[in-house]
């Protein structure tokens, strides 16, 4: 279905076409969103937003289903690791190709075939007999996953116009918080009926209802220049970033000086500066250098990975809180944490946070959303102590800085690359967010680490683990009181981060928009 040619905004800073690529787009209509966006733009979206719900679930939906794996696959404490990690691994490393690939070869095509490999990959883990199989199966749905991710947030630019845009984006993201709550719940509720392949099973209808749905309403679009791939551009990225991510699953069990995370670290580090050069040379790159000259694009850069950072390194604290210190289980644990992405859902889906951007400006909106995210850490560090009271406040409040940053942040990184490279945009997008996600739970659980070995007396640094060694219950208070503070600190030193993260992405940002109307 061939999309009528609007003219689109001007990019804030336009990015110069490499020398050998002077060939013009020969058809704008298959890169623009039509005047008032696609006539079904709302229908697709629903339907683009279940299959991106469908593949965050489970990157969290597995964890409930941890003693059941162990137990009934006979599976070793390294296989679960593996059944976790295989998933997000083969995901974060595949989002900058995927991505490339959907500009290339069309959006709607490999959104299909991301629902049908998502699918084909369920079935095979629901059925899995050994801890081999399913590791396996995860693996292929993390291929899916990645295609989903990238090609999902690309269909979105492509059929809503500049006027809902923002709106529609911050849908999409209200579908990430959405997943984080729904996942752990929905997976307790299905091993509590069924057995553990259900909640894989699961994804097969949802999967066949989202390809005929694409297939029937989805339009197709690529990037017309017909690029040559890049190949070896798509292999580096693949390993840099699947050996980044590799050492940030790693780090925490391994020991982040271990010779396996220093190595893998080492290997992603290397491969990603290869990357770089070969982009800086190629006449057509998958990802070009030149967007990072564009302020708009590095500062809503640097303010998804401190959004990603604060989220992920504050919400792998808070759960160790909710269990450690208040003794919540899992489950109790999952429900408690609810009212931080309710927040998000209801803001985003009453329209709140897209109203505020026309009228606040990106700069401003993103400043705002970063402030009440540093907000709500700070009060669930100096509040949440005592009891679950204090960290409602701050949950709700990270909720709001969250709802108004994150969508913020997708539309500026998406409108600071040109509109037949929505699926790279797509990509970098999803890789910010996973990158940010690592970093948060590795920095924020170092500090919390160093400042709990610190202050206990007994040589474990695990909190179960000292608790175990303690020889009184006075000595058990002191080492929960330990972690407490430790957590604390941890709280502090994310807030204070993603404070100076969103003003410097805002300044950069309001630097953009003044050169783009000097």
């Amino acid at each position: 279905m061939a999309m009528s040619p609007q003219e689109q905004a001007p990019d804030p800073a336009p990015t110069p076409t490499p020398p050998s690529d002077p060939t013009p787009p020969s058809d704008p209509a298959s890169t623009s969103p039509q005047i008032g966006g696609h006539p079904q733009r709302w229908l697709i979206l629903g339907v683009i937003c279940l299959a991106q719900l469908t593949v965050l679930l489970d990157n969290t939906v597995l964890n409930v289903a941890i003693p059941s794996l162990t137990r009934e696959l006979d599976a070793s404490t390294s296989d679960v690791q593996w059944m976790i990690n295989a998933y997000s691994l083969v995901q974060s490393g595949l989002l900058l190709t995927a991505g490339s690939s959907a500009d290339r070869y069309g959006r709607k095509k490999l959104l299909m075939a991301g629902l049908a490999l998502f699918g084909v990959g369920s079935l095979v883990a629901g059925l899995a007999s050994t801890s081999g199989q399913l590791i396996a199966a995860r693996a292929g749905m993390g291929v899916g996953g990645a295609l989903l991710i990238t090609t999902t947030l690309a269909v979105v630019v492509q059929i809503f116009d500049d006027t809902e845009r923002v709106k529609a984006i911050g849908l999409w993201s209200t579908v990430n918080s959405l997943g984080f709550a729904v996942g752990p719940l929905l997976g307790g509720v299905m091993l509590d009926h069924f057995w553990w392949g259900a909640i894989f099973l699961i994804n097969i209808p949802v999967a066949a209802i989202g390809l005929i749905a694409v297939l029937a309403l989805v339009p197709e679009s690529k990037n017309p220049r017909g690029d040559r791939p890049d190949l070896l551009g798509a292999l580096l990225s693949t390993i840099g970033m699947t050996s980044i991510v590799y050492a940030i699953i790693s780090g925490p069990d391994d020991g982040w000086t271990s010779a396996p995370t220093l190595t893998a670290a080492a290997i992603g580090v290397l491969v990603l500066a290869g990357f770089v050069a070969w982009e800086l040379r190629v006449p057509y790159p998958m990802l070009d250098m030149h967007f990072f000259r564009n302020q708009r694009f590095t500062g809503a850069v640097a303010g998804a990975i401190l959004v990603a950072f604060g989220m992920a390194g504050s919400l792998f604290l808070l759960t160790q809180h909710l269990q450690f210190v208040l003794g919540y289980d899992p489950l109790e644990a999952g429900l408690h944490t609810a009212p931080f992405a309710l927040t998000i859902v209801a803001l985003n889906l009453t329209g709140v946070s897209a109203r505020l951007l026309p009228k606040l400006g990106t700069p401003l909106t993103i400043a705002a959303g970063m402030t009440c995210l540093a907000a709500g850490l700070a009060s669930i560090a100096l509040l949440g102590g005592e009891g679950y009271g204090g960290m409602l406040l701050g949950l709700i409040i990270m909720g709001v800085g969250v709802a108004f940053a994150m969508p913020a942040m997708a539309n500026a990184v998406m409108s600071a690359i040109p509109p037949e490279k929505a699926g790279v945009g797509a990509g970098v997008n999803g890789t910010l967010a996973e990158f940010g996600q690592g970093l948060g739970v590795a920095v924020l659980g170092a500090v919390l680490n160093s400042r709990f070995a610190a202050a206990v007396s007994v040589a474990a640094v695990s909190l179960p683990a000292a608790l175990a060694d303690a020889g009184s219950p006075a000595e058990r208070r002191q080492i929960t009181d330990a972690f407490a503070s430790g957590l604390e600190t941890s709280q502090l030193v994310g807030a204070v981060a993603v404070l100076l993260g969103g003003l410097v992405a805002a300044v950069l940002l309001r630097r953009a928009e003044r050169g783009d109307f000097a």
